[in-house]
């Protein structure tokens, strides 16, 4: 059953702005500045231009799907019932009416987040206070703050809250100071201080031995949607690339080994009884692939009972997508050209493992090991049908290290790794459908 949709509107004489939410839980943000002629609208059809700017630029999630409309302009409660329009006001209701929408009246106080969007570039500290509860509750969860900024253009900014608190914990950290005056004498190689006093090693920042910030640290790195439970050596790789402590990978490998859904879902494999044959290295991204079903898992509501794992040889990187044991070889063949790409063409070919071969598929076998095991920990954690999990699986896979290739699979193929917000640092201006793009992303 599919579940209701909020969103939260509110209109300026410099913007019109949005939020999208879904069980107390922020969406999706939108915002856009004020054309010419919008400018000499009423106050009543500039707010009413925010409700519509919504509904159309959230189509894909509103359109046949219940949804409550909250503006801070009252009359907009009773534009159903009002019998005198003019034209403009009658186009945009006819728009409205197409979906299973319902206005209410939402005092200005309380919206501020589509006031930022819509009105001022900047949001006082006070005002963070008087978030509503949901957003208060979402934005602790990111680490995330919001910062003042003056006058121009209609932007939001956010700052992650994790690296000043690093920077805080430093001052009274005596492992912190000791270091600082070995720098100062110059014996402390790999180490350095910035121009706020905080305490680098090399590019990674020193954490200092706090208990609460080193816990949110390794709980962000294993237990949420973008990392799904990773093991001890790829957290750490993952980790080592931003952090650093005494001791950090013995906390990691600790922290790992006392997971109660790491025990629960991960099994111990056999060691491999000798060297395999080595396949020729591929020259270039998905010229080799790799690929197998896992099959036998319960049918979702959709239908599925099966995952169809393709492996790029060279850059690791894995798509799993999932599947039903009743579709025909063209509609493989179809999901393989719409999800992959065409590869015959460009003179891949196929070879068939067989017995005593496992060299030519133990690569994915190894892959769909990992993703049980991902499936598994979503199943306990989250409580969700696993096709549902499996878009996370996807990207928590992709995104962590990989000891065969010294990196991440996105990082071979791109150049570099996905942002996750364990790895915000730097402050985030975002304008106009970049702040779409950046909440869906």
């Amino acid at each position: 059953m599919h579940k209701p949709f909020s969103v939260y509107c509110d209109a300026s004489r410099l913007g019109l702005g949005c939020v999208l939410m879904q069980e107390g839980k922020v969406i999706a943000y939108a915002s856009r500045q004020l054309r010419d002629h919008e400018k000499n609208y009423p106050t009543h059809d500039l707010e009413l231009a925010a409700v519509v700017h919504a509904l159309k630029v959230w189509r894909h999630y509103l359109f046949g799907r219940k949804c409550d409309i909250y503006t801070d302009h009252k009359s907009l409660k009773y534009i159903f019932t009002q019998t005198e329009l003019n034209m403009r006001q009658r186009r945009w209701l006819e728009l409205i009416k197409d979906y299973d929408a319902e206005i209410h009246y939402h005092p200005g106080k309380a919206n501020v987040v589509a006031y930022a969007l819509s009105g001022k570039s900047r949001i006082g500290l006070l005002w963070a206070r008087e978030l509503p509860d949901e957003l208060a509750i979402e934005f602790d969860r990111l680490s995330l703050g919001f910062l003042n900024k003056t006058e121009g253009t209609v932007s939001i900014e956010f700052e992650p809250t994790l690296e000043q608190e690093i920077r805080k914990g430093q001052l009274n950290d005596e492992k912190i100071k000791e270091i600082k005056e070995l720098i100062k004498l110059d014996k402390a190689p790999g180490f350095r201080v910035d121009t706020d006093g905080t305490v680098w090693h090399g590019d990674r920042i020193c954490v200092p031995n706090i208990k609460s910030i080193r816990d949110l640290i390794l709980k962000e790195a294993h237990e949420t949607a973008y990392s799904i439970h990773p093991g001890s050596e790829k957290m750490y790789q993952d980790l080592k690339q931003k952090f650093w402590w005494y001791g950090m990978k013995r906390e990691v490998a600790e922290y790992v080994a006392l997971c109660d859904v790491c025990q629960r879902v991960k099994a111990e494999h056999q060691k491999p009884a000798g060297l395999l044959q080595p396949l020729k290295i591929p020259e270039w991204k998905w010229q080799e692939i790799g690929m197998d079903f896992i099959v036998g898992l319960s049918r979702t509501q959709s239908g599925f009972d099966s995952i169809w794992v393709v492996v790029d040889r060279l850059t690791k990187v894995a798509h799993f997508i999932p599947v039903k044991t009743t579709y025909s070889g063209a509609k493989l063949a179809e999901l393989y050209m719409s999800r992959i790409r065409l590869h015959e063409s460009m003179g891949t070919k196929l070879n068939f493992s067989s017995a005593y071969h496992p060299q030519t598929d133990g690569q994915t076998e190894r892959t769909n090991q990992v993703l049980e095991d991902m499936l598994r920990a979503c199943a306990i954690q989250y409580g969700t049908s696993w096709d549902k999990s499996l878009p996370y699986a996807e990207f928590s896979y992709n995104n962590s290290y990989r000891a065969s290739i010294k990196m991440s699979p996105f990082r071979a193929l791109y150049g570099r790794r996905c942002g996750t917000p364990l790895h915000w640092d730097q402050p985030k201006r975002l304008f106009g459908p970049a702040i779409i793009e950046d909440a869906e992303r």
